[in-house]
């Protein structure tokens, strides 16, 4: 399970010393501890830890955008490089063209006529990947799409 190797990787970066490790894995298990209790469960299932690792990746990357818009470059860096510590808790990502081709097979499939049908075919193609591929990729690839069919 992705939870005992988060606590694995957290105790020996602890023992190794890491810092930087060590912090980022401590947030991660606390905010995986807030959704277990929240939920009244004592171990999360994968796709609730994931969940919880796209959440924190969300808000380094929001930080690292704000860091640069303000100038500092060296809060940016280390955000940075949390964000790579915690993307490597996710699954193996699809590649753009995997994903845009799932998206037309979902149009195809839905019978997309345009933009108002973007929640159908949101949904089919979200079923289809799962965690697979980034929410906003997915999204944009979408839109993309349906606006041609309506273009």
């Amino acid at each position: 399970m992705l939870e005992e190797k988060i606590l694995s990787d957290y105790k020996e970066a602890m023992k190794s010393r890491d810092g930087l490790k060590s912090s980022v894995l401590s947030f991660l298990r606390a905010a995986m501890m807030n959704l277990a209790m929240e939920k009244k469960k004592k171990l999360l299932d994968d796709e609730e830890v994931i969940t919880v690792v796209r959440k924190q990746i969300k808000q380094r990357q929001d930080s690292i955008e704000q860091f640069k818009k303000g100038n500092r470059p060296e809060l940016a860096d280390k955000e940075s490089k949390e964000l790579g510590i915690l993307e490597s808790y996710l699954p193996q990502q699809l590649s753009g063209d995997e994903v845009r081709k799932i998206v037309e097979e979902a149009v195809a499939a839905t019978g997309a006529l345009g933009m108002k049908d973007m929640g159908k075919v949101m949904k089919e193609v979200i079923a289809k990947v799962g965690s697979g591929a980034d929410a906003k990729l997915v999204s944009e690839l979408v839109r993309e799409k349906l606006a041609k069919i309506t273009a």
